[in-house]
C-alpha cells in the first residue's frame, strides 16, 4: 500500500488519545472512523473532537470551514464490523494493558480488510508480542502519538521484529501528512524512546528523595530551574499520573530487569490512589494546597550530575542496542517532553567522563544495578561524547559554513533566511540562541550574496514566545548574571538594527516578550492574521531587557510603547498595524510567500542605498542634525555608484534595474 492509496483511518477507542488522534487524521483530510465500546464514549469522544476543532477556529488556527470539513469526515461506531469497513490504516488506542490489546486485535482480525495496517498507540509494550496475534504482524508497527495529539509534534514510529520496511516508510508518511515529525525507534524495546528517558528519571528522581539524599523540592528545582526542563520530575509525574509512570516501571522492570525496579515511593503514591492531578493529589495537593509551588533557588549540583548520568546510561542504552541514534534521540525527546536540548546533547555538555565516575561512585556505594555503566557510554566517554565532542555542534556544514543547533539559516535568492528552531519550546529565546543569532547575523552581513535579511520561527505556533525563562534561570539570582544577559540581547538584537541591509520579521503565532524585542529590531513586520504581539514581563515583575524600552518607543511612539508594556497587555496583528508597529497583516497561509517576496524585492534594490538610507534614519533618532549630515553624506556618495546609472537608465527605459552594490 502506498500512502496516496490511504483514504480512510480506523481509530479504535474514543478517550483522549483516541478522539486526538482521529482529529488530527481528519484535519489531514483523511475520512475517519472513531469506534469504542458504547453509545456514550464514542459520543463523548466525538463531541470532543467537535469542541476543540471549534476553539482552533475560535483562535483561526483554522478558518470555520476547515473545522466543519473536518467533522464531516468522522463518522462514529459502536459496531467493530463497521467501523472497520474500508479502512486502510487501523489505529488502536485502548488501555495500556497488554491483555486488552490482545483481545481487541483477536476481534479486528475477522473484520478488517485483508490489506489494512494496523498500527498500536502504546507508549511502552512490545510491538513484536501484539503482531503475534494478528494475521499481519509484516503489517504492524507502533505509531505512537503524544498527548495532546493536535498540539504535540511527535509520533514515534516503532519496528517490531517482523515489520517490513514498506509498513515503516507507510506509517511515517502518514504521520507527516497529518503535520507531525515521526522519529523511528529502529528496535521494539520498552518505553521506546521518550519514556525510556522520563520514565527512569522520574524513578532516579524518587530514589533521590526516597534515600533521603535531597528534598522533593531541591529535586524538582534542580530539574526546572538548572536542568530548564519544562517541569519539575515530581510535578510532571503528577501531570501524566503517577500510575502510568509506574506501571512502564513495572513492565520495563520485568523486561529488562532490576535496574528498572520502581522506587517505593511511587508505589506507595500508586497503592493510596494519590496518582497527580487526576485524582487532586499526589506528590503535590492540587485541591487543598496550591500545587507545584516550586522554589527557584533550590539547586542541588549532585543531583543534577545525578539524573544527568541515569539520563545518559539510557541515552546510552538506546545508542548502544541500535534502537535510534543520537540525534533521534535528541529530536524525539525535544518534541515529545518539551526538553531545551536532548539529552545527548546535555550528557555530552556535562562531560560523559564526569557522568561516568558519578555513576560508579554511586553503583559503588549502594550496589544497585541501575548505576551500572553501559558499555557504549563509557566507549562515548572514550571518544569524547555521544557525538565525538562537546555537542557535536562545531562541525560546519557540507559547505564549509556554521552548523547552527537552534537556528535554521540558509541563503536563497540573494535573502538570508534566519528562522529559530526550537518549536518544542515554542521558538523562546535562550543563551544558546542569542549565541548563534549573533553569528549568523555576523555571517549574513559579511555575505556579499546577501541583500536582505528574513527573520522567522519554526512550526506554526510561535514566531518566539519570548526569552527562555527556565534555562536562563540557571545563573540564578544574581544581579551581574542579569545584567550581563540584558547586554547580551541588546547587543544581539543591536546587530539586526545596525545591519545595512533591510530586514523582516515574518511573525506567525506568539511574539511575546523577548520575541517581540527581537521583531522590534527588524526594519519592517509583516505578521499572519492570528499573530498575538504583546510585552508581558510586568506580569513576571520585570522589564524588558532586551532594548523594548527603548526600540519599541521610537517604532509606535512613547505614548503607545507605555501602553504595550505597562499593561502586559496581547494585541492582535491588526491592533498592532494600527499602531504602526507591523506594516503588513495576511491570512496565516500567505504569509511565508508574501513575506519571501517582500524580502526578495528589498533584495533587489541598490545596497549603498539602502545603506545610508538606513544610517541617516538612524543617526537623526537622537541628533536632526547629524542625521540630515549622514544624509547629505549618502546622498553625494550613491552619486557616484553604477547602481546610480543602472537606476536611471532602467527608469527612462521603463525597465527594470539590475543593482550589483557598485
Amino acid at each position: 500500500m502506498q500512502l496516496e492509496d490511504v483514504q480512510r483511518v480506523t481509530v479504535l477507542g474514543a478517550g483522549n488519545m483516541g478522539h486526538g488522534i482521529a482529529e488530527v487524521a481528519a484535519l489531514a483530510g483523511y475520512d475517519v472512523s472513531l469506534r469504542d465500546i458504547n453509545d456514550e464514549l464514542v459520543q463523548e469522544g466525538y463531541d470532543q473532537i467537535e469542541w476543540s476543532l471549534g476553539k482552533l477556529a475560535e483562535k483561526d488556527r483554522i478558518g470555520d470551514d476547515e473545522a466543519d470539513a473536518a467533522l464531516d469526515r468522522v463518522d462514529a461506531f459502536v459496531d467493530l464490523e463497521d467501523a472497520l469497513d474500508g479502512a486502510d490504516v487501523v489505529v488502536e488506542v485502548v488501555p495500556e494493558k497488554m491483555a486488552i490489546k490482545k483481545d481487541v486485535y483477536d476481534e479486528v482480525v475477522e473484520f478488517a480488510p485483508d490489506e489494512a495496517v494496523f498500527v498500536t498507540n502504546t507508549s511502552s509494550l512490545s510491538i513484536t508480542e501484539l503482531s503475534e496475534v494478528t494475521d499481519r504482524p509484516e503489517r504492524f508497527c507502533g505509531m505512537h502519538f503524544f498527548n495532546p495529539p493536535v498540539r504535540m509534534d511527535l509520533v514515534e514510529v516503532i519496528s517490531g521484529k517482523h515489520t517490513s520496511e514498506d509498513t515503516l516508510e507507510l506509517i511515517e508518511g502518514l504521520a507527516e501528512s497529518m503535520g507531525k515529525t515521526p522519529v523511528r525507534v529502529r528496535k521494539d524495546s520498552p518505553g521506546f524512546i521518550v519514556n525510556r528517558i522520563l520514565v527512569p528519571l522520574m524513578n532516579e528522581a524518587a530514589w533521590i528523595v526516597e534515600s533521603g539524599d535531597a528534598t522533593m523540592e531541591a529535586v524538582d528545582s534542580t530539574t526546572k530551574f538548572d536542568m530548564g526542563l519544562p517541569m519539575g520530575s515530581f510535578e510532571l509525574a503528577d501531570q501524566v499520573g503517577i500510575d502510568v509512570g509506574y506501571h512502564v516501571l513495572e513492565y520495563m522492570h520485568e523486561v529488562l530487569g532490576d535496574a528498572y525496579r520502581p522506587c517505593p515511593l511511587l508505589g506507595e503514591k500508586v497503592e493510596a490512589e494519590d496518582l497527580g492531578k487526576k485524582t487532586g493529589k499526589g506528590f503535590y495537593d492540587y485541591e487543598d494546597g496550591d500545587g507545584a509551588q516550586i522554589p527557584s533557588d533550590a539547586l542541588d549540583d549532585d543531583v543534577r550530575r545525578r539524573l544527568l548520568a541515569v539520563m545518559a546510561n539510557e541515552t546510552a542504552g538506546l545508542i548502544g542496542n541500535d534502537v535510534a541514534d543520537a540525534d533521534d534521540i535528541d529530536e524525539a525527546v525535544k518534541l515529545g517532553a518539551g526538553f531545551p536540548d536532548g539529552p545527548a546533547k546535555l550528557a555530552d555538555e556535562e562531560g560523559l567522563d564526569a557522568l561516568v565516575e558519578t555513576l560508579d561512585a554511586l553503583a559503588e556505594e549502594t550496589g544497585e544495578a541501575r548505576y551500572e555503566a553501559t558499555d557504549y557510554l563509557r566507549e562515548a566517554a572514550e571518544s569524547g561524547g555521544f557525538r565525538g565532542g562537546a555537542g557535536g555542534g562545531d562541525a560546519g556544514d557540507a559547505d564549509g559554513g556554521p552548523d547552527y543547533e537552534v537556528l535554521n539559516v540558509e541563503v536563497a535568492d540573494r535573502v538570508g533566511h534566519v528562522e529559530i528552531d526550537r518549536p518544542h519550546r515554542m521558538n523562546t529565546i535562550s543563551g544558546e540562541v542569542l549565541d548563534e543569532l549573533a553569528d549568523a547575523i555576523d555571517q549574513l552581513d559579511a555575505d556579499d550574496d546577501v541583500r536582505a535579511i528574513l527573520l522567522s520561527g519554526a512550526g506554526d505556533r510561535a514566531f518566539s514566545a519570548g526569552a527562555d525563562v527556565q534555562s536562563m534561570a540557571a545563573g540564578g539570582a544574581d544581579p551581574i548574571h542579569a545584567v550581563e544577559l540584558s547586554r547580551q540581547g541588546q547587543q544581539t538584537f543591536g546587530k539586526l538594527e545596525e545591519s545595512d541591509k533591510p530586514v523582516i520579521a515574518a511573525i506567525d503565532g506568539y511574539c511575546l516578550g523577548g520575541g517581540m524585542e527581537l521583531a522590534t529590531a527588524a526594519d519592517m513586520r509583516i505578521a499572519s492574521e492570528r499573530s498575538e504581539l504583546g510585552q508581558p514581563e510586568l506580569d513576571l515583575g520585570l522589564l524588558p531587557g532586551w532594548g523594548g524600552t527603548q526600540r519599541l518607543a521610537r517604532i509606535v511612539g512613547e505614548g503607545r510603547a507605555k501602553e504595550i508594556i505597562l499593561t502586559a497587555d496581547r494585541y492582535d496583528a491588526e491592533t498592532m498595524a494600527d499602531y504602526d508597529f507591523v506594516n503588513e497583516v495576511v491570512p496565516g497561509d500567505e504569509l511565508d510567500e508574501r513575506a519571501q517576496e517582500l524580502a526578495e524585492q528589498l533584495a533587489g534594490g541598490p545596497p549603498i542605498a539602502q545603506k545610508y538610507t538606513k544610517r541617516a534614519i538612524h543617526a537623526g533618532r537622537t541628533d536632526n542634525e547629524a542625521g540630515l549630515e549622514v544624509e547629505a553624506m549618502g546622498f553625494g556618495h550613491v552619486m557616484n555608484t553604477d547602481d546610480l546609472i543602472e537606476g536611471v537608465t532602467a527608469f527612462m527605459g521603463d525597465g527594470e534595474p539590475e543593482f550589483e552594490g557598485k
